[in-house]
């Protein structure tokens, strides 16, 4: 199980390690040494593309930030009791996200289930290395992605490059779920390099 209060103690341990400071963190990732130093000191997790970029710039994957098991395995379950919630409803971004695969290691994908409360407000905007897919489960999502703006429906699926500003927002009044998984390609090979 991951522990949100750790991650930003096994992030200072790393580059503490790896004998980084925060202002060489901070040109490696693009994050200022005050955010930083505040994240390492949290004891909530950051979003997943500042835990992707984090985990990019120490060479590791993200699975390492999270602390999962050394153990390789081909085949993972992760029943509904089990998923990892990573934000809830209250925090700063104003949306769940519970990770999926948490427990995968190697894994060139980061699988979630996103819930945005029904009419959410957008907080904050995403720009990350990778690609990038949202399903709708359940509700009707307006997504922004750089200048245009989408409605995506239960049923629907939007593909994009997260390299480009994108959010989302729920719509009308019904809760929205959505299935996210970010690739991690570049990351994985980066890391066994």
């Amino acid at each position: 199980m991951v522990v949100e209060a750790e991650i930003g103690k096994r992030i200072k341990a790393l580059r503490l390690g790896k004998k980084l400071t925060l202002q060489v963190m901070a040109d490696r990732t693009g994050l200022s040494k005050g955010y930083l130093s505040k994240l390492e000191k949290s004891e909530k997790a950051p979003p997943v593309s500042t835990l992707i970029n984090i985990a990019k710039a120490f060479g590791v994957t993200i699975s390492v930030l999270l602390g999962e098991v050394n153990e390789e395995d081909s085949v993972l379950l992760v029943k509904k009791t089990e998923r990892v919630l990573l934000a809830g409803p209250g925090t700063e971004f104003g949306y769940s996200y519970e990770s999926l695969a948490h427990a995968f290691q190697g894994r060139l994908m980061e699988p979630y289930i996103l819930t945005f409360p029904s009419k959410s407000v957008p907080r904050h905007q995403f720009k990350h290395e990778g690609q990038e897919m949202l399903f709708v489960v359940q509700g009707t999502m307006r997504f922004f992605f750089a200048e245009k703006v989408f409605i995506v429906e239960k049923g629907d699926c939007i593909y994009f490059d997260s390299g480009i500003s994108h959010y989302g927002e729920s719509m009308g009044e019904e809760e929205l779920v959505a299935l996210m998984v970010i690739s991690n390609s570049e990351e994985h090979q980066n890391s066994r390099a």
